[in-house]
């Protein structure tokens, strides 16, 4: 197998194998090392690289990822196209869990994160309007549906810090704005895609209510315990709608995503 890959899959929580039959390869990048070594494999005439995103035996909490050298490691692959599937928390009644959200924006309260790869000299402002790939989340959201999965079409996910849960105040605030789900790793992920001209698309799989919900004691607050529960129960439904996904992914790309520098630079 040639050591390049299309298509890059970030795993998270509970998301730590993906592919049968792979070639784990090490990839340097001048930031550092990626969060673990990635796994190729093929996918019908497509070549996929796995990452998890916490390292196999999940030793990186969120604020202490490498995200500039995972993405930049997928980039020296090849890889155009990003599928970051995640477990986020819900902030909403009607977004339970066991549903699956397709992203279309993110707020970011997290601090201190690598979060670009231009420090300068040239300026650099990518757009920010579309952060997830709308060619992506299109074949997404298609595959879903096709597959009877109880799904959000749109979502806008606020990422915080971690590694600690939320408080009742914070989830309070989060919940007014309208938010749906709460995440700690898809900022500066997807960011640091676009800025590297990847597309990229975020899949959330919904395992618990955040602190649960006000007016309904029944409901506990989340916990790491509860996170993975609800992950390993639906990871089959995950992985086989990714393993779709990536089939329907056509070869050329018809977004702006990989154009995104040809006007953003600034003197």
């Amino acid at each position: 197998m040639d050591l390049k890959a299309d298509i890059g899959v970030i795993g998270g929580t509970g998301f730590y194998a993906f592919l049968d039959d792979v070639k784990e390869i090490t990839v340097e990048t001048p930031y550092g090392a990626p969060s673990d070594k990635i796994a190729l494999a093929k996918i019908g005439d497509k070549t996929v690289a796995f990452l998890p995103r916490h390292g196999k035996d999940h030793r990186f909490p969120p604020h202490m990822i490498n995200y500039r050298a995972n993405i930049y490691a997928l980039k020296q692959l090849g890889v155009t196209r990003i599928l970051g599937p995640c477990a986020s928390g819900s902030l909403q009644p009607h977004v339970k869990p066991g549903d699956f959200v397709i992203c279309d924006q993110f707020v970011n309260r997290t601090w201190g994160r690598k979060d670009t790869f231009y420090d300068g000299p040239i300026t650099t402002h990518i757009g920010g309007a579309e952060p997830y790939c709308p060619e992506l989340r299109k074949i997404a959201i298609e595959v879903a549906k096709e597959k009877g999965l109880p799904l959000h079409e749109r979502g806008t996910v606020v990422v915080v810090q971690g590694p600690r849960f939320s408080t009742k105040a914070e989830s309070r605030e989060f919940s007014s704005h309208g938010w749906e789900v709460i995440n700690m790793t898809q900022y500066p992920e997807v960011v640091l895609a676009r800025e590297l001209e990847i597309c990229y698309a975020n899949i959330t799989l919904v395992t618990d209510y955040d602190v649960g919900l006000e007016g309904h004691p029944d409901i506990e607050p989340v916990s790491h315990e509860m996170v993975l529960k609800v992950f390993n129960e639906n990871l089959e439904k995950l992985k086989d709608l990714i393993y779709t996904i990536i089939e329907r992914i056509p070869k050329e790309r018809h977004c702006r995503c990989g154009e995104e520098l040809k006007t953003a630079r600034m003197g």
